[in-house]
This record gives structure tokens, C-alpha cells and sequence, in this order.
């Protein structure tokens, strides 16, 4: 277990943590949590890159943490009535659609990797900036309602637009996919097996 997985380890730690603040409406506790949980994203990945510690576990980490503590956010910043419902439907939506669309395929043996698209990253990067504006707002009371609201339908539209984006790339894949030579010679393979089985019970 390195310092970049450790941190990681920290901001999963950290989403009951941020639903427990909001829920007891300690909301400039809870901006001060984001904060920190947004600079330990920025310092694993820097030391990550930095000195060579990248490993499978903290592949499969960090953008599960990252996803958490938005969704997390999103969720109950929603259900306390900070963010309308549309949208955290629709950012809870893209992603339970991403996960599916990703578990069909590999049903189907039709196996896809996600790559982050450039219109993903900046969905991100507004998800973010939206839940760190609301809990700066609720926490400080800056004034922000203009852009809270600005923030709120940049996002709507990014995340409607990514999830309309992946949802084509994963078409194109569907219909486009072409199993590997050794699939296909597997599954010949196992027609001819089946092949005297038939003609056995028809005689």
C-alpha cells in the first residue's frame, strides 16, 4: 500500500463523512472536507507520476473514489433541496447507464474499455466546481446565487451531452466488434462437439 492509494483510500473514507456533514448541515466543514479531498486527488496523482507508484489496485481506486464522493455529494446535496432533482437524476442516471452499457457488453462477450472522453473531463470538471460553489455557498454565504444557477445548467448539459456521447461509442462498438481469432476458433471448435450429439438423437 503506497501514499498514492492511501490517499485514495482517504477520499472513500471521506464520503460518509461528507453525507453526515450536510445532512447536519455543517456545510463549511463539509466544503473544507472537498477541499482536502480534492488536493489528495491532485497529490496522488502527482506522486503517482511523479515517482513511478502506479499500480492495478490504484487504477481501479481512484476513479471509483472520485465517482463516490460526486455522486455522494450530488445525491444528498439534492435530497436537502440545495440542487433541483432533475439534475441529480441526470448525473445518477449517466453513470448507472455507463455501468450497464459496460456489463452488457461484456455478457454479450463483446468486452469494452472506457476511455475518457475530452466532453467527460469537462462534465467532470463542472460536477466539481458546482458541488464546491453550492458548499462554499452554504458554508460562507458569498453570494453566488448567479453562479450556482450558471453552474447548474453548464452541467445539466454536459452531463446529458457525455452520457449521449458514450452511449454512441458504445454503439459503434456493438456493431462494430469482432471477436479475437481464438474466440472465434473456440467457438468452432465447440459447434463440431455438439454436431455427432445431434445427429445421435435425431437417428
Amino acid at each position: 500500500m503506497n501514499i498514492p492509494n492511501t490517499l485514495t483510500l482517504a477520499r472513500i473514507v471521506a464520503v460518509p463523512l461528507l453525507v453526515w456533514l450536510i445532512i447536519d448541515n455543517e456545510m463549511l466543514v463539509a466544503f473544507g472536507v472537498f477541499v482536502l479531498a480534492g488536493l489528495s486527488d491532485a497529490a496522488d496523482g502527482f506522486l503517482a507520476k511523479r515517482y513511478g507508484w502506479h499500480t492495478e489496485l490504484g487504477a481501479y481506486l481512484d476513479p471509483i473514489a472520485d465517482k463516490a464522493l460526486l455522486v455522494t455529494i450530488f445525491v444528498t446535496l439534492g435530497l436537502a433541496g440545495h440542487l433541483p432533482v432533475w439534475l441529480v437524476i441526470a448525473v445518477v442516471s449517466r453513470d448507472i447507464l455507463i455501468v450497464g452499457a459496460v456489463l452488457l457488453a461484456w455478457m454479450m462477450s463483446r468486452p469494452i474499455t472506457v476511455k475518457p472522453l475530452l466532453i467527460s473531463k469537462v462534465n467532470t470538471c463542472a460536477q466539481i466546481a458546482l458541488a464546491g460553489v453550492v458548499l462554499a455557498e452554504l458554508g460562507l454565504g458569498l453570494g453566488l446565487d448567479w453562479l450556482i444557477w450558471l453552474l447548474i445548467w453548464v452541467t445539466g448539459t454536459f452531463t446529458i451531452l457525455s452520457a449521449a456521447a458514450y452511449f454512441w461509442a458504445w454503439l459503434q462498438h456493438m456493431n462494430s466488434y469482432e471477436p479475437e481469432p481464438g474466440a472465434i476458433r473456440r467457438r468452432r471448435r465447440e459447434s463440431k462437439v455438439r454436431a455427432p450429439r445431434t445427429r445421435a438423437r435425431a437417428s
